[in-house]
């Protein structure tokens, strides 16, 4: 079933009022839809109107509260909320007492500083204290803080929302900080990545620790743990000779041990194994060469290990 509602209750977490783990999602942006994807590949229902605001699934025992990702942290950290999947970045920046629970393998990206071409020499036999004294602007003004602290680096960093890039033409920044994908975006602007990454960042799931239901918490984690297994690998399923079924075990040991059944033909055994999605092409080569025959790789929609 499906409803919306407002976001409300005990600071300390609600699990305990309503029953319901209360989650925190992202409402737009790049992590939006892959986390939307993600919940439904583990069973979870998922609204289909982008204006919902809230989504209940009873059957579950979940509540989605669909945020604006900077948000999500704040919330979490408050305990208004119990759980929350954002970015690593926006965790970092916000400063609430949110913590990483575990890595979500999408929405990756790299937190760079760019400059003009010449302005610096860091990263080009220079040091980060080409940066002391600079007017630094970014949107995420507590990961370059605490950078530059770490550092020792004193520099006046500007806080801006939105698109970074043209504050440099604009006189308002020497430098900025921003995430980096391709590139691209700083080419066309007329800038160029300078130093080490600041961050590295992708989704994550993030709690308050000890105020949420732990197990709540530990029944949703360990659904989408079964998701990142399932989507990093195969079935593999194959016959081969029987006495060459030591060298096909040692390709495809599997998680625990792989499943070995005897064929109506003398002589020869099936196999059914987890291998891992990358390489497993070249799996099948060398199964094959040393006798398997009908292999098979088939996708595993969820499991639990």
């Amino acid at each position: 079933m499906t409803s919306t509602s407002s976001i409300s209750g005990s600071t300390t977490g609600s699990t305990s009022g309503s029953g319901l783990l209360r989650i925190a999602i992202p409402n737009k942006g790049s992590l939006s839809a892959s986390a939307s994807d993600m919940l439904r590949e583990a069973g979870y229902r998922q609204r289909t109107d982008s204006k919902e605001l809230t989504l209940l699934d009873t059957d579950n025992g979940v509540e989605f509260f669909y945020l604006r990702p900077r948000d999500i942290a704040l919330y979490v950290g408050e305990g208004t909320l119990d759980i929350g999947i954002t970015g690593r970045d926006l965790l970092l920046d916000s400063g609430s007492k949110a913590e990483e629970a575990m890595s979500l393998g999408f929405g990756s990206s790299k937190f760079r500083f760019a400059a003009p071409p010449g302005t610096l020499r860091v990263g080009e036999g220079g040091s980060l204290a080409d940066l002391a004294g600079k007017r630094i602007a970014t949107s995420y003004v507590g990961v370059v803080r605490s950078y530059l602290e770490e550092h020792g680096i004193t520099a006046d960093v500007v806080r801006l929302d939105g698109a970074v890039e043209t504050s440099i033409q604009l006189g308002v920044a020497d430098v900025i900080a921003d995430v980096v994908e391709t590139g691209s975006t700083l080419k066309q602007a007329g800038l160029e990545v300078v130093g080490d990454v600041i961050l590295e960042s992708e989704a994550v799931l993030i709690s308050r620790g000890r105020s949420v239901d732990p197990d709540a918490f530990e029944v949703f984690k360990r659904r989408l743990d079964g998701v990142l297994v399932a989507r990093s690998y195969l079935m593999m399923d194959y016959d081969i000779p029987a006495d060459r079924v030591e060298e096909a075990v040692a390709l495809t040991p599997g998680l625990e041990s792989p499943t070995v059944s005897p064929l109506h033909r003398e002589g020869w055994v099936a196999v059914r194994s987890m291998v891992p999605s990358a390489g497993a092409q070249q799996l099948m080569d060398d199964l094959y060469g040393i006798g398997a025959r009908a292999i098979l790789l088939t996708d595993i929609h969820a499991c639990r290990l």
